[in-house]
């Protein structure tokens, strides 16, 4: 399974975003599903409104719901870590959308993302010192 962040996610429902042929086209590269987390869900739907509007949000909920974009599911001890990757990463600053994502990479033990957060995720590290590997912006 590829992680999936709200950019790549939101590259793909806008056809305006300029990453938006890349993201459509590292889709159809790999045979892998993705998985992402609520915060991430959360976050990406905000966005999707905002820039294309609610059929571009409606149709991103219908995959999730439909089974082909698999949803990590959060357990409240999960929180704690999440908190201190926040703290962590406070000059960045992190948010739970990504902090999700890290525990995600932890949980799957691997950091294969798909990301426009070039910056942020060549910082994070998941188990403390493992790089995420960008497969969106390598």
């Amino acid at each position: 399974m590829i992680i999936a962040d709200t950019g790549f996610f939101v590259a793909l429902g806008n056809q305006s975003d300029r990453f938006h042929s890349q993201a459509i086209a590292v889709l159809n590269q790999f045979s892998e599903s993705l998985i992402t987390t609520y915060p991430v869900i959360s976050e990406t739907c905000y966005l999707l409104v905002r820039e294309s509007g609610i059929g571009v949000e409606c149709t991103f909920l219908r995959e999730i719901a439909a089974g082909r974009i698999a949803v990590f599911h959060l357990e409240i001890a999960h929180l704690n870590r999440m908190t201190d990757l926040i703290e962590r990463y406070a000059d960045l600053p992190m948010d739970l959308a990504d902090a999700s994502l890290v525990v995600l990479a932890e949980q799957l033990g691997h950091g294969r993302i798909l990301t426009v957060d070039r910056r942020d995720f060549s910082v994070y590290r998941w188990q403390n010192n493992q790089p995420f590997q960008n497969l969106l912006l390598p």
